[in-house]
């Protein structure tokens, strides 16, 4: 059974095991096989040259933004709007094949915008690109994810899940944890608050999951096995995301006002130039590039 079966089926035992008190041991240490497994799948990949061209495109700019979506959601309108950089629109699906860089002058600041070809769902795992752009978006500040405000509500989530996959934390903090691997000793755990989901037993066996038999572990906040799991891997990334659902002059105004109403979200049209202004200084505030606005001033 190669590795992507194996994810598919510990995948298919989570999603049909009840989650309740009696089976949150059992889930905490599928989640640590997935992680692992999922894990060895992007790093086989490293081994074999991906065929095409490659995304390697050198960082400038006081701030990276890698620009990610799915297929024709209007992400290279946003580029040449925002860069005046062109970058191939059209009515069909995969008009921008590679990584095509613009930049933003904005407040007194340096952006570089990177539009990415569309994703796939299945991306995670190699399908499409998808590996080639998810390796770009792990080198940004910060991710721009496009969205249609026409199509369905679960575009979001899909992409959200194919990033979660392959390692990008989406809006969070890391764990505050301290954990250290030891050449001997063995196993020492401690916690300075009350753990909901997580416990002593759960831990040691995640972590020989992991063949580590000697390490330090200090949970300092109510965490997950999936925040553990996070902490131990340490390749985790955790990068700003702000969702931009385009396209809003084809959808009604109640439509508009409950998108805008979400989390890390700004409503545009990149056709009609609507709310494009805002999209950037939006950008500018999660940034936090006023510091360089300040020096350079």
């Amino acid at each position: 059974m190669g590795i992507i079966e194996k994810i598919a089926d510990i995948e298919a035992e989570i999603s049909r095991t009840q989650k309740n008190k009696a089976t949150e041991y059992h889930l905490g240490l599928l989640k640590a096989k997935l992680a692992r497994y999922r894990v060895e799948l992007i790093e086989g990949s490293k081994s074999t040259k991906e065929k095409g061209e490659g995304f390697d495109v050198m960082k400038s700019g006081d701030a990276r933004i890698a620009l990610i979506g799915f297929p024709s959601v209007g992400k290279s309108t946003l580029l040449s709007k925002l860069t005046h950089t062109e970058s191939v629109a059209a009515d069909y699906e995969f008009t921008t094949l590679t990584c095509i860089p613009g930049k933003i002058q904005y407040n007194g600041a340096n952006i570089q915008l990177l539009d990415l070809p569309g994703i796939i769902e299945g991306a995670s795992q190699g399908k499409g690109r998808g590996r080639q752009v998810i390796a770009v978006a792990r080198t940004a500040d910060l991710v721009l994810m496009m969205l249609d405000a026409t199509k369905s509500h679960l575009q979001r989530p899909a992409l959200e899940k194919e990033l979660e996959a392959v390692g990008i934390r989406l809006n969070k903090q890391r764990p505050n944890v301290y954990f250290k691997v030891k050449k001997g000793g063995g196993l020492t755990f401690n916690a300075t608050c009350k753990l909901t989901s997580l416990n002593e037993k759960m831990v040691y066996n995640i972590l020989h999951d992991y063949k580590i038999f000697n390490a330090e572990v200090l949970i300092r906040e109510d965490i997950t096995v999936d925040d553990f799991i996070d902490v131990v891997l340490g390749n985790r990334k955790y990068l700003k995301c702000v969702y931009c659902y385009n396209k809003i002059d084809q959808i009604t105004i109640e439509e508009v006002d409950r998108l805008a109403r979400e989390p890390h979200t700004v409503v545009v049209s990149c056709e009609q130039d609507l709310n494009l202004d805002y999209l950037l200084s939006y950008i500018w505030k999660e940034l936090d590039l006023v510091r360089v606005y300040t020096k350079r001033r």
